[in-house]
């Protein structure tokens, strides 16, 4: 068994959020000022974003329940003890954990759009699916097998 241990930072994830947000509120076409402030996250809707966090994690435990020996969601993150394949391919570790990040970014960007920014709620909603899958997949990849070498003795 391989032992993983993945953590995301809140305060990063809500910090690419914003970024995302204010991103698109200013580059909305036919957008104006109101638009950029309603699409744009700010302090003040912190409560609700900690609302998709939360959904996030669930979420995120729903897919990789049978892996996970502990979770924790605390006030700086969210963090994941999984217990995998021997077998796993340990160089899948830091794609496993950018794709977890992106995907809390993208579904909490979702999650506010579609209040927000319907029209690119569903394509947030399709991509953070994918990423979370492709977490899964990372999850139940397996090295492939190598035949034991013998040493030669001269």
């Amino acid at each position: 068994m391989t032992e993983l241990t993945i953590t995301i930072n809140k305060e990063e994830v809500y910090d690419e959020v914003a970024q995302t947000t204010s991103y698109t509120g200013a580059k909305m076409e036919g957008g104006d000022e109101d638009t950029y402030d309603r699409i744009f996250t700010t302090e003040a809707d912190r409560s609700q974003l900690e609302r998709f966090w939360n959904e996030s994690c669930v979420a995120v435990c729903e897919t990789l329940k049978e892996f996970i020996q502990e979770e924790r969601n605390e006030k700086e993150g969210f963090t994941l003890f999984l217990a995998l394949s021997s077998a796993f391919e340990p160089s899948l570790e830091c794609a496993m954990k950018k794709e977890l990040f992106s995907f809390f970014v993208t579904n909490i960007v979702c999650k506010w759009y579609v209040f927000t920014n319907k029209q690119e709620a569903s394509d947030f909603s399709v991509s953070a699916a994918g990423m979370l899958e492709g977490v899964k997949r990372k999850a139940y990849h397996r090295r492939k097998p190598r035949r034991p070498t013998r040493k030669v003795i001269s």
